[in-house]
Parts: C-alpha cells; structure tokens; sequence
C-alpha cells in the first residue's frame, strides 16, 4: 500500500544511489573537522551547524563561488563541469587504482540514466529500467565509501549548471561532502524543492551510516514515483498502526511518527524491537517463544523488512513470524509521575503481557487480585461476570500458567469471582494503576527482561537457560521452565559489568564475595544500557539530596550568622537601663 508524498532526493529520473559512510578522519557531522569544506558565510546565516538550510541563502552560481563551494577533492573535476554527454577517462577522485574502472562504469550507467549515452539517445527509458539503472549504481558502491563519494562527485558533475531540467540529484557521499548540496543550488523553485528535499535526506543519512542491504525494487519505486511505503507495527496485546517509511526511514523516526499517531507525548523510553517467534517445523526448545531484540535508533526501516525476508528465506524448514514491535526499552522510577493516558496504557499493557508470561512469579492472593483488576479492565464491573460467556477464557488468559496450576480450578474461580466483586467502586484506570502498584511493589517489579544461556557460573548454582530481570534495584535471575525467581543482586554488588556481540558478563558480589559470571546473549549491550541507566538514576538521587542537603546547611548557616539578638538581651538591656534611671533618680533626691 502507498500513499502520495512529496518526491524525496529526485523527480523524472535522479534517485539517491546509496549511503553515506564514515572514515577516521570524519568529523561526526558538526562542520569543525578539517575535510568540511569551507563556506563560512552560509554556515553563519544558518546557525552554524553547517547542514542546515531554509533556502533562503541558495544563491546562483558564478565562477568565483563555484570554484570555493567545491571540495579540494572535487577541483580536478571543475574543466569537466561543461561537458555532460562525454564520458570520463577515469576516476574524478583520487580512489585506488582497482577502483578506477568500476568509477568509470558508474558514470557510463549515470549517462544510460539520463538518456546520454552516445549509442542509445533515441530510446526512453522504462520505470523498470530506470529502478534497474538505480540497482546497478547500489551494486557497484554500497560496500565501498570509496565509490560512493566519487559516485556523488560524478552526479554533482552532472547536475551543477545544467541546462537539461530532466537531471536531478540521487547519491549521497560522505558527510564532508554534505555541504555542497546545502549551498550549490539554484534559485529555480523545482531544483530547490528538490534539492533541500536532497538535503533532508543527506543529513539523515549521514547521521545513520549507510544502508545494509540494496533498497527493495518497490522502494526505489516509490521514490521515483513521489509515493511513500507502508509497513505495520505491532502492540504487545497484538494490536498495531500502520506507518509510513521511504528508503531513509529510520527507527528512530518511525518511533517519532507512530509517536504522533497514537498521542503518545513521553516516548523517550520507547523504542522499535524485532519480535522472532517461531510457530512450528523445528525440533529446537523455542518453538513458541518469542524473542524481542532491540533496534538501533538509527537502523533503517527498509533493512530490517529485508532482513525479515532474509530470516524466513534461511529458515525455510520452520514457520518463522518476524514483526515490528513497539514498547518500552526499560521502566524508570520518573515513570511514575507521567500522567499521560497512553503512556499509562502502553505500560500496563508490557507489564501485563510480562506477567502473564509468568515473568513475575506471585504468591496466590496476589494472582488472584492480579487477574480480577485485568478482567475488571477487560470487561468492566458486571454483576455475575461468571455468566459472561468470556468467562472462563479470561479466567485461563489473566492467570499465568504456573501458577493456575497450584490449586484447582473451582478454587480460583470462586476466589477471583469474591475478589472481582469487591471492585464494584473502581473504574478502568483505577484498575490498571492498582496493578502497576502491586506488579512495582515486587523486588523484581518493573523490570524488562532477557533470555540468556549460561556460559560461566563460578558458583554453579544457575541452570542452562536464564531469565534476567533488570530493574532499579539490580539483576534478577529466574528459571525459564518452570518459572522460578532464584536470586538477586542489588545495584551496590554489581562491581563491574560489559559485553559483546554474543555475551554479558558481571562481576558482582554473592555472599560477600567477588565472582564474575557470562552469558550468551545477543542483547548484551541492550542490557549494559538498562544497567548502566538504572545506576545513573541511583547516582543522580544521591547527588541531589547531597546538594539540596548542603544547601539547607548553607541557608542554615547564613540564617544564624544575621540572626538579630534575642528578646533576651533586649529585656537584660532594658532592665539596666532601668536600673540605671531609678539610680539616678535616688541620688536626685539625695541632693535635694
């Protein structure tokens, strides 16, 4: 499904060939490395931030400031500049000699593209062969920065002072070359369009690194056409909003965009995960289990559907489901003053899709009261709710498995019914939050979780697979099957901690003594974060009670330093003076 948008980087047959990559000399994108180019004049009118560009400053081009707009780099490729159709004898960069040729078969494919080449002018290109044209230039580039720079001084060759209206812009460089886009247009209202279209698109690119993967054929389609793609992110309660993406889409702004749509206002604790369940066909123990992985901000919404494809196409022996989710990275303590609904309801919705999972092991009164406030939110307070025909499906869906199992089932019926009855004066969302209470009142409440194996457990006390809880107390360790809490270490015993791409480590206090303990995992760094989160807050609380502290003391301090005199002294002074008046008074007489 498309919809109509605003074409991005080009229009009637230029299409951003490929990504920008960084070097070691790259200076992050903030304009005060050595390889910008130099354009101090429009780096101050835009605010200094050397990317930025309302337009307003887009000047025509004249010999003086085209030779200074251009990088170092790009000099050599100035006497070139008039001669569009001629192809070029080798590289406008200085690139390794292996390089050279594919450089040159770069831009025969950019001359193919805009109907240049000398053998074949007469024939107009197909939208088929165009997206093929865009497709080659990926193949030749994507995995070389290399190439892609000089595919972008090849189209900047192409496109600057052009007087053909059918070339447009469609590479993207490295970000030292970002600010030739920014000040290198006309004042023609379609280029400019067009242009700071381009431009949008390089900064995101250029914050993101380039793309993984070739984009999809209806990718290249829809930027080529001025139409947007959509794709569908899920909710942990299976339901979802459509979104829409383009080909430098990230997740951070897909987060940014779904944000908006469900009126979400506090979203800096959510994030984009890829959910992985595998439905059947395999002999493997997590054929049911759904593993959620979190997504870098800055991984592109068109890769991660194409490593979707790639995941089912190597699993072909097992029914794969691979989706968008969105919910929360972690749950902090300032959690608990956002009053936003549906930041209230997307947190409900994680920690009753933990629960029920059996992530929060309970004693049998409080599964019991836990699973009469989520009918009470489900279907809301009815007289004889055990008449509902849902009944008995919402009685085996809000009780955990685990602990159904502790008693019989008439048991917990009538002791959910007796409870569900006593929320006769609660409404929906007094429910949910006296489920949050209960859920945050546990030692382990509020954590997200992780599914680890063990790799070293210097105690041996562990089992092979683990459950790690993460929460604002510490570490949690819990047993997979059945679910079992096992142990805790609190924040303070965590002495040190790191990871990998395939492991976690702790080293961390048990008993009093120093251990270091492994497992593999491939959220590690997603676990360092939370970890290091949590003590982060803890850190920040005792510092500001240590200064709000020391500032009493202060005012303390101040305050006795100007106090006036007490009433005390007043009244010994007066008292003396007194005296004194009766005194003289006395001796007055006296004489008399």
């Amino acid at each position: 499904m498309t919809v109509d948008d605003p074409p991005t980087m080009m229009a009637r047959g230029g299409v951003r060939a490929s990504q920008p990559s960084f070097s070691s000399n790259s200076n992050n994108g903030n304009g005060n490395g050595n390889t910008t180019p130099s354009h101090s004049s429009a780096s101050s009118m835009n605010g200094g931030d050397g990317y930025e560009s309302d337009g307003s400053n887009f000047a025509p081009p004249t010999p003086m400031t085209l030779s200074m707009s251009i990088p170092a780099e790009l000099a050599g490729a100035i006497p070139l500049i008039d001669r569009f159709q001629d192809p070029i004898p080798t590289s406008l960069l200085k690139i390794s000699s292996d390089l050279v040729s594919r450089s040159i078969k770069s831009f025969h494919i950019i001359l193919k593209y805009m109907g240049l080449e000398a053998s074949d002018k007469t024939t107009l290109l197909t939208l088929d062969d165009r997206i093929g044209l865009v497709v080659k230039l990926y193949k030749h580039t994507l995995k070389r920065s290399e190439l892609r720079d000089e595919l972008f001084a090849q189209i900047s060759k192409q496109t600057r002072n052009n007087p053909d209206r059918q070339v447009d812009r469609f590479a993207t460089p490295s970000h030292k070359y970002v600010h030739y886009i920014a000040h290198g247009t006309t004042t023609d209202s379609e280029v400019r369009i067009l242009a700071l279209n381009t431009l949008n698109a390089l900064k995101r690119s250029v914050k993101a690194g380039p793309r993984v993967t070739i984009p999809a054929r209806e990718e290249i389609e829809a930027l080529l056409t001025g139409k947007k793609l959509t794709t569908i992110v899920f909710f942990l309660d299976e339901t979802f909003e459509e979104i829409t993406y383009d080909m430098a889409t990230t997740v951070a702004d897909a987060v940014e965009e779904l944000a908006r749509i469900i009126k979400l206002s506090v979203y800096s604790s959510f994030s984009l995960f890829e959910c992985r369940k595998v439905v059947s066909g395999s002999k493997s123990s997590d054929v049911g289990n759904e593993e959620y992985i979190g997504l870098d901000d800055n991984k592109y919404i068109g890769d991660l559907l194409a490593e979707f494809k790639s995941a089912k196409d190597r699993n072909k022996g097992e029914i794969l489901h691979c989706k968008l989710v969105f919910k929360k990275r972690l749950f902090r303590e300032s959690d608990e003053a956002v009053e936003d609904p549906m930041f209230v309801q997307l947190s409900y919705v994680q920690l009753q899709h933990d629960y029920n999972l059996g992530n929060y092991p309970v004693g049998r009164d409080d599964a019991a009261q836990l699973s009469a406030l989520q009918i009470l939110v489900e279907i809301g307070f009815v007289d004889n709710p055990d008449s509902c025909v849902e009944w008995i499906s919402l009685l085996e869906r809000f009780l955990p498995r685990q602990i159904a199992v502790t008693r019989g089932k008439r048991e917990w019926e009538l002791d959910i019914i007796s409870r569900y009855q006593l929320t006769e004066h609660l409404s929906k969302d007094d429910a949910r939050q006296q489920f949050l209470r209960i859920l945050r009142s546990l030692p382990y409440g509020n954590s997200v979780f992780f599914s680890v194996r063990k790799i070293d457990d210097p105690i041996g006390l562990l089992p092979g697979r683990i459950i790690l809880g993460i929460n604002k107390r510490g570490v949690h360790f819990f047993r997979p099957v059945p679910k079992e809490y096992l142990h805790s270490a609190e924040l303070r015993d965590i002495m040190q901690f790191g990871s990998s791409n395939a492991a976690v480590f702790f080293k961390m206090r048990v008993a009093g003594v120093l251990h270091i303990f492994q497992f593999e995992t491939k959220q590690g760094e997603e676990i360092c974060v939370a970890l290091q989160t949590h003590i982060n807050d803890v850190m920040l609380r005792r510092y500001s009670k240590v200064r709000a502290a020391a500032g009493a003391s202060i005012q303390n301090d101040i305050s006795q330093s100007v106090k006036p005199p007490s009433t005390e002294i007043y009244e010994k002074h007066a008292l003396d003076l007194s005296r004194a008046v009766e005194e003289s008074q006395k001796n007055a007489d006296r004489a008399v």
